[in-house]
C-alpha cells in the first residue's frame, strides 16, 4: 500500500512540474523566442559588415592600382580616397612620395612622405618610421642639417624599426660633411650589432673601402700577419721519418 502511495505521489508532483513548466514557457516564451531572432539578425549584420568592408578595402586597392598605371601617379595617388583610414592615407602617402621621387621632383616627395608619417602617427610606427627614412633619403642634402639629424636620431634609437637603416644614414651625412674619421667609428660599432642583412653588411664595407679606413686598432696592435698571405707551418707530425741506412 506505501508503495503505491509514494508512486501516486510521485505522478502527482510531475505533473505539477510539467505544468509550471508550461506555463512558464506561455508567460515567458516571448523573450526566448525574441533572443533567438536578435542572434540571428546580429549574426546576419556582422556578416554583412565584413562583406562590406572587404569590397570596401578591394575597390581601395584597385584604385591604388589604377592610380600607380596613371600618367601622372603622384596626384592620381593622393586622390585615392582622401578622406579614408589613417593607414590608407598613409599607404597611399608612401607610394605617392615614391612616384614623385622617380619623377625627379624631391620636394613634394619629402611633403608627400612627411604626410604619410603624420597620417600613421605613433599607433602606426613601422609606417611612420619608414615614411620618414624615404623622406631623409630622397631630400639628401638639401633637407636641412638639423632637421635631418632631428629625424635620424628618433629612427636611430634603440629598437626602432629601422634602426640599422638610420644609422647607416646617419654614416652618409657624416661622410657628406667630410667627417670621414667619425663616420669610420660609427660605420665599425654598426657592423658590430646583431641583425645586419648581407646588402646593409656590404654597403657598408665599400664605404669603408672608398674612405680608405685603416684596420682596426685591435687588428693593429696584434700585428698579426694576413691569414690568406702568411705560409703554412709544417706538421710534425705529418712529416715522412728520415731514411735509415744499412750497413
Amino acid at each position: 500500500m506505501a508503495n503505491q502511495n509514494d508512486s501516486f505521489i510521485d505522478e502527482v508532483t510531475s505533473e505539477l512540474r510539467r505544468d509550471r513548466l508550461f506555463q512558464g514557457l506561455r508567460r515567458f516564451g516571448w523573450i526566448v523566442v525574441l533572443l533567438i531572432i536578435a542572434l540571428v539578425v546580429a549574426s546576419g549584420w556582422y556578416e554583412y559588415r565584413k562583406s562590406q568592408d572587404r569590397q570596401t578595402a578591394q575597390d581601395w586597392g584597385d584604385a591604388v592600382v589604377a592610380a600607380q598605371t596613371a600618367a601622372d601617379p603622384a596626384s592620381a595617388l593622393d586622390a585615392v580616397d582622401p578622406a579614408g583610414s589613417k593607414g590608407r592615407r598613409a599607404i597611399s602617402g608612401l607610394l605617392a612620395g615614391g612616384a614623385s621621387a622617380d619623377a625627379g621632383d624631391a620636394a613634394k616627395a619629402v611633403a608627400e612622405l612627411k604626410a604619410a608619417a603624420e597620417a600613421a602617427g605613433p599607433k602606426d610606427p613601422v609606417l611612420r618610421d619608414l615614411a620618414l627614412l624615404k623622406a631623409v633619403i630622397v631630400g639628401g642634402p638639401a633637407m636641412g642639417a638639423a632637421e635631418r639629424d632631428a629625424l635620424l636620431t628618433d629612427l636611430s634609437k634603440p629598437g626602432a624599426p629601422f634602426e640599422l637603416l638610420a644609422l647607416e644614414q646617419k654614416a652618409v651625412a657624416l661622410v657628406a660633411a667630410n667627417r670621414h674619421d667619425d663616420a669610420i667609428t660609427l660605420i665599425r660599432q654598426i657592423q658590430k650589432k646583431d641583425g645586419l642583412s648581407e646588402d646593409l653588411r656590404r654597403r657598408l664595407s665599400e664605404i669603408m673601402v672608398t674612405l680608405d679606413a685603416p684596420a682596426e686598432p685591435e687588428a693593429a696592435a696584434a700585428g698579426l700577419p694576413d691569414a690568406a698571405a702568411a705560409p703554412a707551418a709544417p706538421n710534425p707530425a705529418s712529416a715522412e721519418p728520415a731514411a735509415t741506412t744499412t750497413n
